[in-house]
Order: C-alpha cells, then sequence, then structure tokens
C-alpha cells in the first residue's frame, strides 16, 4: 500500500475532467470513499495492480496540472485573502472609533491591492 497525498482528492475537483474515467473513477473511489485497491479492483474489474497504476498515473497527471497551471493554489491564497478581508471588514463594522476605521479600511485596501496584483492588469 502506498501513502495517501489527500491533496490529491482537492486536485480533482480542479482537473479531474483531464483524466480517462477509469483514473478519475479509481482515485475518486480511493481517497473519498476509502475503499482498498482490492475493493476498487473489484469494482471495476481489473486487477489490483491495475487500480494502483491508474491512480499513480492519475496523480502524476493532478500534480503536474497544479504545477504547470496552479489552480489550487490560487483558490487557496484567494479564500485566504477574502477570509482576511472578512475578518477587517468585521472589525470595521465594530468599532467606534472613526480614526480606527479608516485605517482598517486602508490596511484592508492595501491587502486587497498586494494579494491582486498579479492576478489583474495594472488599473489606469
Amino acid at each position: 500500500m502506498f501513502e495517501k497525498d489527500y491533496k490529491i482528492s482537492y486536485l480533482l475537483d480542479f482537473y479531474g475532467d483531464i483524466l480517462t474515467d477509469k483514473q478519475k473513477d479509481a482515485i475518486d473511489l480511493y481517497y473519498n470513499e476509502d475503499l482498498s485497491l482490492a475493493e476498487i479492483a473489484d469494482y471495476q474489474e481489473i486487477t489490483r495492480q491495475g487500480v494502483r497504476d491508474a491512480i499513480k498515473r492519475g496523480e502524476e497527471i493532478l500534480l503536474e496540472m497544479e504545477e504547470k497551471l496552479g489552480f489550487a493554489e490560487k483558490t487557496e491564497e484567494m479564500t485566504s485573502l477574502l477570509r482576511e478581508v472578512y475578518r477587517l471588514s468585521a472589525s470595521a463594522r465594530t468599532t467606534k472609533n472613526q480614526m480606527h476605521y479608516y485605517k482598517i479600511i486602508e490596511e484592508s485596501v492595501n491587502l486587497i491591492a498586494e494579494k491582486t496584483k498579479d492576478f489583474a492588469p495594472e488599473p489606469d
């Protein structure tokens, strides 16, 4: 048996459609349904080694696509940014001090500008 990297399950959501049906199904059953290689082999009517090969090849493809495109990492970065902006906005809504309010707004704007500069062209 080999060590499960649950990042693969996450990458499957982004790039799963480029895999063969057998690879996608095997990875889904292995990571998301927690089936063993033997159980997947019975279900797919192939050998355990065939399942292992399909999963390993699928994993390689998913990791290669993430390395080239980085959609999952960018999504994580944007999610983190949105959480931070939400946290700052909640803080701004509860403050009674107007100067503190403006400082939080400025901090939020600077954070958004810094984190999104690689995603969007410079404004005119």
